[in-house]
């Protein structure tokens, strides 16, 4: 399964990636951006499910080793959250493998809006217990597995909805909670990327610039983070979900 893209569209992805480092850095959801972006740019759904994951590799990978540098990651929960992680993630990508190419394309356009609009409506972070509760290692796994495996088939959103579940289960501050997350989104990342490429579902010369492109947009977001907030994340997401999508709706009419 390949793809030949020019260097105006390289270019065009590279920018869609550094936006979504951006919106990663604030809040989670990028892969609704670097996604419709790949579809947009004419690679077939399987190809772009795996492109996806090769690039956003990197990002996770990159946070996992700054929060883990900071001493923010919780060494007990990753543990158990890393292979739950894993093991959750194949499951996911399994079965994209067993989805028949041609049905694939609708069925990722259907996801792309379900989770634009959780995102889009989610009501802002719930506050942290002020005492952290005990962390359940049957419950960290649970989480770990169930995102995983939606982070292995789909993925956009991942890191948001990971964020919230450590919050809300764990009451932990939205930067340990960040921390967790990333344990488990790198995990399901590497685990995706490990077989999507062994199949060939990565088109790496659109991967590696969409890597370096997630890398200065996450730079970007401290200081989108620090001016507009969630509220700009929310605005800036809509309209660049609404717009790709539009243009892949158009397109799987006209097929």
């Amino acid at each position: 399964m390949s793809a030949d893209l020019s260097l105006p569209t390289l270019l065009f992805l590279a920018a869609a990636a550094l936006a979504a480092g951006a919106v990663d850095a604030i809040g989670g959801g990028g892969g609704l951006i670097t996604l419709p972006a790949l579809l947009a740019a004419g690679l077939p759904a399987p190809l772009a499910l795996g492109t996806n994951k090769g690039q956003g590799v990197f990002g996770s990978g990159a946070a996992l080793w700054r929060y883990a540098r900071a001493g923010l990651v919780d060494g007990r929960t990753a543990r158990v959250s890393f292979p739950a992680g894993l093991l959750g993630s194949l499951l996911g990508a399994g079965l994209v493998l067993l989805v028949p190419p041609a049905a694939l394309r609708p069925v990722v356009l259907v996801l792309l809006l379900l989770v634009a609009v959780v995102l889009a409506f989610r009501p802002s972070a719930p506050a942290p217990t002020a005492v952290r509760r005990p962390r359940r290692m049957p419950v960290a796994a649970a989480i770990a597995v169930a995102i995983g495996a939606y982070d292995g088939f789909f993925g956009p959103g991942t890191g948001t909805f990971l964020i919230f579940a450590f919050v809300i289960f764990f009451g932990a501050r939205l930067q340990e909670a960040s921390a967790d997350a990333k344990v488990v989104n790198f995990a399901s990342n590497l685990a995706a990327v490990a077989l999507f490429s062994a199949r060939g579902m990565v088109l790496w010369q659109a991967a590696l610039p969409m890597a370096a492109g997630q890398f200065l947009g996450g730079v970007l977001g401290v200081h989108l983070a620090v001016r507009g907030g969630d509220r700009l994340v929310r605005l800036v997401v809509l309209a660049v979900v609404a717009a790709l999508v539009g243009k892949l709706g158009l397109d799987l009419v006209r097929a």
